[in-house]
């Protein structure tokens, strides 16, 4: 009995490996820490990034009197260099006229073009935000749209694939709407293959 109680004694005082079980204790807490900050960091970068290109997006179109279906089409492709590094692939970017309905709350979409997704349909309502509320119908208003598919590299069987994504507003720089208003028209024209003349 007692080379038992001598033996029980030794084990709980004996400290070999008590640095190796507490690092085994702390290792996936640790990694967790650190892959989550790689991942957030990531996504954040790319929010940047998606905010910047609705942005550019929606300020070129509104510097522009009048502008085509190519015009757009230019423009959108040139959201891959504010994208990158990010592939643009992974990401939708859409940009539209919107002209304000009578009711304050909603406007109309008049024209709208999207790389690597489906345009929003002419003719069809969209929410405006609280800011623009109120806004009249006598102007139109430039919309920009990105949303970026998300895949994080190491954590993707916690969250799978996270859409990021932002909009952003402007008012037409030189002109009441984007195509401008044609002689005898009272509703905007939709970019075709050339501008209005008049």
């Amino acid at each position: 009995m007692t080379s038992l109680s001598l033996r029980l004694r030794q084990f709980r005082a004996d400290q070999d490996a008590v640095a190796a079980i507490e690092f085994a204790i702390v290792l996936p807490f640790m990694l967790l820490l650190c892959i989550g900050g790689v991942e957030l960091g990531n996504a954040l970068a790319i929010n940047v990034k998606l905010t910047e290109t609705v942005h550019t997006v929606a300020d070129i179109v509104s510097q522009n009197k009048c502008v085509t279906t190519s015009d757009v089409s230019g423009i959108l492709a040139a959201s891959s260099k504010v994208l990158a590094p990010y592939d643009v692939t992974n990401a939708v970017v859409t940009v539209s006229e919107v002209q304000p309905n009578g009711d304050g709350l909603t406007g109309k979409v008049i024209w709208s073009q999207s790389l690597n997704g489906t345009a929003r349909t002419p003719s069809s309502n969209v929410t405006l935000p609280t800011s623009l509320q109120g806004v009249p119908t006598t102007a139109g208003l430039i919309l920009g749209e990105a949303t970026y598919f998300y895949t994080p590299n190491l954590g993707y069987t916690i969250s799978g694939t996270v859409a990021l994504g932002d909009a952003y507003y402007l008012f037409p720089r030189q002109t009441d709407f984007v195509p401008t208003l044609t002689s005898g028209q009272t509703t905007p024209q939709a970019p075709g293959t050339s501008c209005p003349t008049s």
